[in-house]
């Protein structure tokens, strides 16, 4: 053995570079890096443009439809909303407020299952806003409040 460790030696004298050692273990983890947010570069993925025009919402294509016709451009026809089908939920309803004294929140609740809120919402949303038809309310003496419509 000393053989072997004698020509190492002579020869790291020889070429005069000196062989330094190697570390018993590597590391474990990677070298620290600051507590910073990265950067966000811009995304490579731009938005195409539309190929084709934009789509209109219906309402707006409807409430377009009603300046026309106050500006005599369409028919009378055209501008009143199209009527509740025979035996749905909003002609039942509809029957209901049509009545002469017209109907309670209750009534119509225990009629259509729905909760008070949608109730009113149904009214004033399907009835008033869609429909175009004028929901009156009143309070009785008893503090409960009816709906009717008048036709």
């Amino acid at each position: 053995m000393t053989t072997k460790t004698t020509e190492t030696e002579e020869s790291t004298q020889a070429t005069g570079v000196a062989v330094e050692p190697k570390p018993a273990k590597k590391a474990t983890r990677a070298a620290h890096k600051a507590h910073v947010a990265p950067t966000q570069g811009r995304s490579p993925n731009k938005a195409s443009p539309n190929k084709k025009g934009p789509k209109r919402h219906k309402k707006a294509a409807v409430r377009q439809g009603v300046k026309k016709a106050k500006s005599g451009n369409r028919a009378s026809g055209a501008d009143k909303a199209t009527p509740a089908r025979e035996g749905s939920k909003t002609a039942q309803i509809l029957d209901l407020l049509k009545r002469p004294g017209g109907a309670t929140l209750q009534e119509i609740m225990k009629f259509s299952e729905w909760q008070p809120h949608s109730v009113r919402g149904f009214l004033s949303g399907t009835l008033g806003k869609k429909m175009g038809l004028t929901v009156e309310s009143t309070k009785g003496k008893d503090g409960e409040r009816s709906y009717s419509i008048k036709a």
